[in-house]
């Protein structure tokens, strides 16, 4: 489990500490070891060909072999991935990577005919197998969604071979990363104070959010020139990977992309189309918020690249071992035992904090070595936002330390679409910690104003990023190749309406055609949507334990342990949340308002005091 957020800023030299680098040794003493567990895995992989058509006789000791050497791929995976991450200018480390995606690859398509066989044994087989045999209780969900996805699976040969052709359809995301993190020459700008920068990723992210307007702008100009330079390549590259979407969707038999990647985890079409609904009507309130932006910065005119400035500036850093004290105190809420696994963790060297040279950017947890415990990535800045994302990403960790401790190998990975929910809902109990720990007017107004722009992000920018993605495939779908030109119109229309560009709340200019170029996100098929489902569903889960609701606490923390035990929304069903509904989504554009009524009555009081 990968789980990534990518706007982080660039620190200044920060003094790296051994306990501020993960240690991967954990999984593996030396290279040496890795090697080894390699070759023997290698082989282990080609050993589950053995069990092809003795399912029916040998169900529960080929099931064991199976997830057994999956986890032992995924193990080989994390270390070396993680290790290839820290520095991608390494060329070893980076070919390491790309043979444990390649043995990954191997292994789905050797193990391709599993599915198609448990499918052939029926559904009533399969409930009797279950029943009569408990040692095959670590599987049940797996055999049960293999019977329910039976018209969408295809014979062993097929699946082999679509298995086999995974790892050519993601070369289209390596080619993107290894252009935009290592390759592209970023240009070098000067700053009206003089500074120089070069606008790699990271410090585009450091300086969007310049306190003067002309930098920021020029930061935006020339950022997103430099990715203009290369946008035939990006759009060959995001074009190869939304028609290998689509390739896959029919080769399965459904009638869109969308509904082929979303029903991997059984997720109704109703949420997709409810969250796009939804936050189209919702519009009204981040344009309230816009204006609330410009009033802030002192601007009659908004621009895009207005966006990243604080609403209220605050100087204040804190360090890496201060942010950790706050999300476990911030989480404190969640319960002794919570609190407990968290200092464990966050003591421990699982995290590589700062950012270096060719390390890759932005943020992500990893907890896909289920022996050992998650490893998370930062690039720390100490500013707020940095804090922010510490308790943002340790969510997910606790998922996976909640998940192993709960979950057979078979269950702990729990879906992408429950993923975010333990994520943001960190981020709501770190604010009410900040807001509750401060009598300061001046922070409040900097963390609500924080909180608001983090709605922004995480709902309505994911949201629109969901609604551009749904607009590429169904191009490719009709038969559209996805040129430069076609990228930069869709997604300036989808980003003009979004920010009330005719309407005149902010302007956006064609420049802005690009950005979906910078955004690695577009080719996980489908991955956006979930950021804003589970901001939604985060928001719920912290409202009622913030408010001490009964059973609030258990609910949430129960939803955690499940892990991958359940169809994602029959799990947030049974914690008291349907995603199906409008609900959730309009809980969120509510939580904005009252945030924004709070923000403009502290405001209005400190006027009141000045006319005094």
């Amino acid at each position: 489990m990968l789980l990534w957020l990518a706007h982080l800023a660039l620190a200044a030299d920060p003094v790296e500490r051994p306990e501020d680098t993960w240690d991967l040794s954990v999984l593996y003493p030396s290279l040496d070891a890795w090697e080894a567990e390699m070759k023997a895995t290698e082989a282990a992989v080609d050993g589950v060909a053995s069990c092809k058509g003795q399912l029916s006789s040998r169900l529960r000791e080929c099931l064991d072999q199976r997830f057994g050497v999956h986890k032992a791929v995924m193990r080989l995976n994390v270390y070396a991935s993680n290790a290839s991450n820290a520095d991608t200018r390494d060329a070893d480390w980076l070919s390491r990577s790309q043979r444990g995606e390649m043995l990954y690859a191997r292994l789905d398509e050797v193990g391709a005919f599993y599915k198609p066989e448990i499918i052939t044994l029926g559904g009533d087989a399969v409930e009797k197998a279950i029943a009569s045999d408990k040692a095959l209780a670590p599987y049940d969900y797996y055999l049960r969604s293999a019977v329910k996805d039976g018209a969408h699976i295809l014979p062993a040969r097929e699946e082999a071979l679509l298995a086999g052709g995974a790892i050519s359809r993601d070369a289209t995301i390596r080619v993107r990363s290894q252009l935009v993190n290592a390759e592209l020459p970023w240009p070098e700008v000067t700053l009206s104070d003089g500074t120089k920068a070069r606008l790699s990723p990271a410090n585009y992210t450091a300086h969007r959010g310049s306190p003067v307007r002309a930098d920021r702008q020029l930061v935006f100009d020339q950022f997103f020139g430099a990715l203009t330079k290369y946008g035939g390549t990006l759009a060959a590259a995001i074009d190869g990977a939304v028609q290998g979407h689509w390739y896959v969707a029919k080769a399965r038999g459904y009638p869109t992309s969308v509904a082929a990647a979303i029903d991997t985890d059984h997720v109704p079409q109703a949420v997709y189309d409810t969250l796009v609904a939804r936050t189209n009507a919702n519009l009204p309130t981040l344009h309230r918020y816009l204006k609330l932006r410009a009033k802030m910065l002192g601007i009659s005119d908004l621009a895009y690249s207005d966006l990243y400035p604080p609403l209220v500036s605050g100087s204040r850093t804190w360090s890496i071992d201060e942010a950790k004290q706050l999300t476990i105190d911030a989480t404190r809420v969640l319960g002794a035992e919570y609190t407990a696994e968290s200092e464990k963790g966050l003591r421990a060297r699982w995290t590589d904090v700062y950012p270096r040279e060719g390390k890759v950017s932005g943020a992500y947890m990893d907890g896909a070595a289920y022996d050992v415990h998650p490893f998370m990535l930062l690039n720390y800045t100490g500013d707020y936002e940095a804090v922010s994302t510490l308790a943002h990403e340790w969510g997910h960790a606790m998922h996976s330390v909640l998940s192993r401790k709960a979950q057979p190998y078979s269950k702990a990975d729990y879906a992408t679409f429950t993923a975010e929910i333990a994520s943001t809902t960190n981020e709501a109990l770190l604010l009410d910690h900040m807001l509750k720990t401060t009598r300061n007017e001046d922070d409040r107004l900097f963390y609500l104003g924080n909180a608001l722009e983090g709605l922004r992000t995480t709902y309505f920018r994911q949201a629109l990023f969901a609604e551009f993605e749904l607009a590429m495939h169904t191009a490719v779908e009709q038969g559209q190749p996805l040129t430069r030109e076609w990228l930069d119109a869709k997604f300036l229309e989808i980003t003009r309406r979004y920010y009330g560009h005719d309407a005149g709340v902010t302007r956006v200019p064609d420049s802005i055609g690009s950005e979906w170029s910078y955004i690695p996100h577009f080719y996980y098929n489908f991955y956006v949507y979930q950021y804003a489902t589970s901001i939604s569903a985060g928001s719920l889960f912290a409202d009622d334990i913030l408010a001490k609701k009964k059973g609030a606490v258990d609910r949430y923390l129960g939803l955690l342990s499940a892990g991958g035990s359940d169809d994602p929304v029959v799990l947030l069903q049974r914690a008291g949340v349907d995603m199906t509904s409008a609900a959730p989504y309009d809980a969120i554009a509510s939580r904005m308002e009252r945030i924004m009524d709070e923000f403009e009555g502290i405001l209005a009081k400190k006027d009141k005091k000045k006319k005094k």
